[in-house]
């Protein structure tokens, strides 16, 4: 559901030791949303371990809903996380069936924009790791909202007429958008992954419109894009990789280039399983790629690689952060990577 509205202007806006431990920006922090008492807090401890070995040197904010259990919230402390308790925001009305049945508790991802003590976050949805350092994008020109193309191929975009005739603006020439259908969709962002300014003036301008807002199957995500889309500036697939790539658009694929992953994909969270799920769910989906039993084998490989490679960091201790010394980083060339070796681009043939 399309919203026309234009939203008010934005606003540009753990005990250290100091014997191996870098200086910690009070400005500027990564950010991510847990609720509940599952085992999310795998995932976040994950994330912050995985902020770590890409020698960031900001700290990881964690904004918890009152269901977060105290051990949990102790778990993350532990971590060198900072934990921030923020109130549930509930969508007006409850009639609208969302694409996925627990997207309505994440509404309450607009209370980050409240976290005014900082001039800039970089937002990171729990089930991601940061596989190189990606502290540059706090240095991006103020007063936008940068984030990585949404793609439009999962089965929960089926109730749009881009899912129905097969367009994607991972790949937008692939099938091109047809006149008679109207104007061509917007860039549409996917919210797992951001850089926006916290902002007294923008929380409020973001509360007001919701209250508002009729509900709409991809909740907060449509809320955001919408409320954004003037200042919206993407960012390259490589800071948000969702592991269904691998088999959506291969030929946009570079392993060897990816800075972060989002395993985003069902079956495909690494502390829930082995990377073989995921494959397997592939197969269920009973895609029709017309690839090489070779490329398919690649695309397993690749996707319990890239499982593997957050259980290596999830499963060091020298990561955790009672144990970690901190270390500059060596910047590596711009041809050079964090995952994978050689060539990974592929392209179905």
């Amino acid at each position: 559901m399309a919203l026309d509205f234009i939203p008010p202007s934005v606003r540009p806006m753990a005990p250290a030791k100091p014997a191996v431990k870098p200086a910690v920006s009070q400005s500027r922090a990564y950010v991510t949303f847990m609720a509940g008492k599952g085992d999310s807090v795998k995932g976040v401890v994950g994330l912050v371990k995985g902020l770590r070995n890409a020698k960031s040197t900001y700290r990881l904010v964690v904004a918890v809903l009152p269901d977060v259990p105290e051990d949990h919230r102790r778990i993350l402390e532990e971590q060198g996380c900072r934990v921030r308790e923020i109130k549930l925001v509930c969508p007006p009305g409850n009639q609208t069936p969302f694409a996925m049945a627990d997207y309505f508790i994440n509404y309450s991802k607009l209370r980050i924009w409240e976290f005014v003590e900082y001039d800039k976050m970089i937002y990171l949805d729990g089930d991601m790791q940061v596989h190189d350092n990606i502290d540059h994008l706090f240095d991006m020109e103020d007063g936008y909202f940068y984030a990585v193309l949404d793609c439009f191929c999962e089965r929960t975009w089926s109730h749009t007429p881009q899912y129905a005739i097969g367009y994607c603006q991972q790949c937008p020439d692939k099938v091109p958008w047809r006149d008679e259908m109207g104007p061509r969709p917007s860039p549409y962002f996917n919210d797992g992954m951001f850089v926006f300014e916290p902002s007294r003036t923008t929380y409020e301008g973001l509360m007001h419109t919701f209250q508002g807002t009729p509900p709409t199957p991809f909740a907060q995500q449509d809320f955001l894009n919408t409320y954004f889309r003037p200042i919206y500036r993407p960012l390259p697939l490589t800071y948000n990789f969702g592991t269904s790539m691998l088999w959506r658009h291969p030929e946009e694929v570079e392993l060897e280039k990816v800075k972060v992953v989002q395993y985003c994909a069902a079956g495909s969270k690494p502390w829930m399983c082995s990377g073989q799920e995921d494959a397997d769910n592939m197969q269920r989906e009973g895609l029709k790629m017309q690839v090489k039993k070779l490329w398919d084998f690649a695309v397993k490989e690749d996707i319990k690689m890239l499982v593997q490679k957050w259980r290596d960091i999830y499963e060091d201790e020298s990561l955790d952060y009672k144990n970690w010394i901190w270390r500059p980083r060596k910047r590596p060339s711009r041809s050079t990577g964090s995952l994978g070796s050689g060539p990974n681009k592929r392209s179905a043939k």
